[in-house]
């Protein structure tokens, strides 16, 4: 499994707002300085997180994006299944899967990928965007709120 720059860059905007927002909005612009992005991306995936309500956009010279939550309520797995989907290993383990091949009520593999799907499920819920944000204060020697 490989999380695209969709999903990276998901993670990294929120704990970049998170971090630069406050009770304020952040405008995309300086996140995608800070991060060294580019805003056309960033806009596509602000869209995204703002029709899914992690988001809320404001306009004018204030304007720029905001959490609509506190980061302890974001789980990091809730944000990459936004922006990536199930996180599946493989195609058969998929909600909607419609190719699920004829061996798997006997695939003796499947009960392995189910195993570490599992697994990549309760490791990716455990973390909250608050987790990022203390760990991002740390390695950068930002002082704790």
């Amino acid at each position: 499994m490989r999380i695209s720059t969709r999903g990276r860059y998901a993670l990294r905007l929120m704990t970049d707002v998170a971090l630069h927002g406050g009770a304020g909005y952040v405008s995309l612009k300086d996140v995608a300085s800070r991060q060294e992005l580019s805003v056309k991306y960033l806009e596509q995936i602000a869209g995204l997180l703002g029709k899914a309500g992690f988001l809320r956009s404001g306009r004018g010279a204030q304007g720029g994006y905001r959490l609509t939550r506190d980061p302890v309520e974001y789980t990091v797995g809730s944000i990459l299944r936004l922006t990536e989907g199930e996180l599946t290993p493989v195609a058969c383990l998929e909600e909607k899967a419609d190719n699920v091949c004829g061996r798997c009520n006997i695939c003796a593999a499947r009960d392995f990928w189910a195993g570490l799907y599992a697994v990549v499920n309760e490791y990716v819920d455990r973390f909250t965007l608050a987790d990022l944000v203390r760990t991002a204060r740390e390695k950068n020697g930002m002082a704790a709120l």
